[in-house]
Formats: structure tokens, sequence, C-alpha cells
């Protein structure tokens, strides 16, 4: 096992320059500063395409870490270069949030302040403090973070709130997107928000801080947790009634390991142990939904007993994170060869060995599903985050 694991540390390494060469040579926009908004299927930028906020977020977060282990100065640069296009066109000082989405042209187009956009922010900003100690990085993911205390906290029932307008007023359409339930309370945003706030207590240690993420995960495993299947429970409305919705394997197995991840940043031990049980539980029933060739299937729709057949970029990078936490925590081989194997599917049926990037998937034969190469949510966060994660994880 030790050369098979020292074998997979060289390829991810060499991976993950793959990915930051794709968006270092494909996605700057010279023309209308900061990064093209989108980039199709066969590489082509779409002109004037609108640009999100949760994209230059997760390229201001990939450049800021992975700086931290290639040491490679053109990567600080764009790290830089994120920082300074999200802080003069997605913030919004004026309310202290953030555009949801701009045009090409660089004025607002979708003012909505969703708080998933706003956790993607604080936790770009929080990691770019890192490597640049800019104090400005700093105070904007404070601020952002006070907002989203101030206006999405319930504080009768507990958790955070979807959505808001520009000035912060109710708003009907809470959705990330078309596929989503329109609901008050979401598991995907309250874990970005973990996420989130973990890292910017890993450089501003605020005891409010703290104990608003304390809570945070104690709501969390209350409420998205079903101890009792070990899947994720993804929708709800503003009082905890479920919506029971799609089982979600990527978010599933990422929750496995990032929650445990943010319990262990805040160094309570109550949580970290329980985090570490449900990392184990979660990971173990992801399996089922694996296929033979290795690869992780998207969702399964319990309701209708119907697999949605498809195998989705991000799905398989947390895979590789989540699985082999579990074997870290419990040393059971089987997890490490779900690694290997699903690594190999990754490999032969995801990466864009031509061009670069990963594709966003495949269907049930194999066909490549004809999406984004880059987008708004087409982003290089999960797969260098995968990448770095086994890196640092792997001690060979």
């Amino acid at each position: 096992m030790p050369a098979n694991l020292k074998q997979l540390k060289s390829e991810l390494t060499a991976e993950l320059d793959s990915i930051l060469n794709y968006w270092s040579k494909h996605t700057l926009d010279n023309q209308n500063e900061g990064f093209v908004g989108q980039i199709d299927f066969n590489d082509h930028i779409v002109a004037n395409a609108e640009k999100g906020s949760v994209l230059n977020s997760r390229i201001l977060w990939t450049f800021s870490s992975s700086y931290q282990i290639t040491k490679k100065e053109n990567h600080k640069e764009i790290a830089k270069r994120a920082f300074e296009y999200l802080s003069k066109y997605f913030y919004d000082p004026e309310f202290n949030g953030l555009f949801w989405s701009i045009n090409a042209d660089k004025t607002p187009k979708d003012t909505k302040n969703q708080i998933y956009a706003l956790a993607f922010a604080i936790y770009g900003l929080s990691e770019y403090y890192v490597i640049s100690q800019d104090q400005k990085a700093l105070e904007t993911a404070v601020n952002l973070y006070k907002s989203i205390q101030k206006y999405s906290y319930d504080p009768v029932n507990k958790g955070y709130l979807e959505a808001f307008t520009r000035n912060w007023q109710p708003i009907e359409d809470l959705r990330l997107s078309d596929k989503d339930a329109n609901e008050k309370k979401t598991m995907n945003t309250h874990l970005h928000i973990i996420e989130a706030y973990a890292n910017l207590f890993k450089v501003w240690k605020d005891e409010t801080l703290k104990k608003d993420s304390i809570e945070l995960l104690e709501t969390i495993e209350k409420h998205f947790i079903n101890t009792e299947t070990g899947h994720l429970r993804l929708f709800f409305d503003e009082n905890w009634i479920e919506k029971p919705d799609v089982i979600s394997y990527g978010h599933d197995i990422e929750a496995a390991w990032l929650l445990l991840q943010c319990a262990e940043v805040l160094e309570e031990e109550n949580l970290i142990a329980n985090y570490k049980k449900h990392a184990v539980q979660i990971a173990e029933v992801t399996k089922e939904g694996f296929d033979t060739d290795g690869g992780l299937w998207y969702e399964f729709e319990p309701k209708e007993n119907e697999l949605i057949a498809e195998k989705h970029w991000w799905v398989q990078a947390e895979a590789l994170i989540g699985f082999y936490n579990a074997y870290q925590l419990t040393e059971k081989e089987e997890y490490l060869e779900i690694v290997f194997k699903n690594w190999n599917f990754i490999k032969k049926h995801i990466l864009d060995h031509k061009n670069g990037e990963w594709f966003w998937g495949i269907y049930k034969d194999y066909s490549l599903i004809e999406k984004d190469k880059a987008g708004f949510w087409k982003c290089p966060y999960h797969n260098s985050r995968a990448c770095l994660e086994l890196i640092n994880r792997i001690k060979t």
C-alpha cells in the first residue's frame, strides 16, 4: 500500500498543477478584468457571459490554498487578482453584502444576497489572508460574517435562512439553482457556512465566531444528519419541518469529512468525537452509490426508487477525500481500495487529457455530459481541493 499511496500522491500533485495551469491560461479576462464568466464544453469562451460571485470566490480560495503548496508566484498573483475583483465589483459596501452576479462590463446583474455566496466569499477571503496578510481581506470576511449573523441567523429556531434582497428584505425565490427546492433552510448552505466560519476562525480567533460555529455544528447534527440512514436531510422550512428530497451522494461524502475538519479547527472534543462517528457512518452508506467501475453516482430519488444515472466531477472529487478520511479514521483497507478505484475512474472518464481540467461528468452509457468547463457552477474548487487534501494527508 505505501508504494501505491506514494504514486497516488505523485499523480495528484501533477493533477493539481494541471488544474491550476488550465485556470491560469484559459480563464483570465484581459478585456474586462477578473475572470471569464463561462467556457463551454468545447473550451470556447462564451463572450460577455455573466460572472458569478461563487466562481470568483472559489478561484480566490483555490489559488490562495494552492500557493501554500506550490509556492509559485503566479498562483499568488491570480489569488490577488481574484481578491481585487471580488472586492471591487462583487462586494456591496452599501449593504455589507455580495452581488450574486455581475455583467461582463462589471455592472451588477443579480443583486440578491444568497447566503451560500457570502459563505464562499468568507472562505476565499480568509484563505487569501493566510498568504497575503492583507487586512482588507480579513475585514471584508468579518463584515460578511456579521451580515450573515445579523440577517440570516434564525434566533428562534436556530440555523440560517437562504437568501434576501440586496437591502436584506425577504425574497420569494430562495433557490440556489433551478434544481433545488424553494425552502428556507438547506443542508448545502449550512454546510458551506460552517466551512467558511471554521476557515475564518483559523485566522481570526474571535470567541463569538467560535460560539456561533459550535452552535451551527450542533444544529447540523440535530437536523441534517439522519443517524438512522446515515444520509443527509437536504431541505426544511424555517420551523425545521423536512421537505423530503433526493439522496445526494456527493453532499453526503463531502459533509462526512468537512464537518469533522470544522470540529477539529474549533477544537471541540465532544463534537470531534461525534463527527468522527458520522464521518465513518456516512462513508459506509455512501458505498451504496458506487458503480462497479469506481464512479460514484450523482443522486438517488427514494420516492420514485430511481437512480439519477450520472457521475459528476465534483462528486468524484469529494469521494476521494471522504473515503481517504474514513481510511484514516478506521485503518480499514476497503476504504483505501475505494479511493484507488475512484481515482482510476476519474483518470479514465473525467479528466480531459487533451485540453486540461475535468469534464462535467458522464452518463450511464459513458457518453460525456456536455456542460461547461468553467462557469457559474464549474469551478476549480472541488477537484483542486481533493488534490490538496490528499497531498497533505498522505504521509509518504
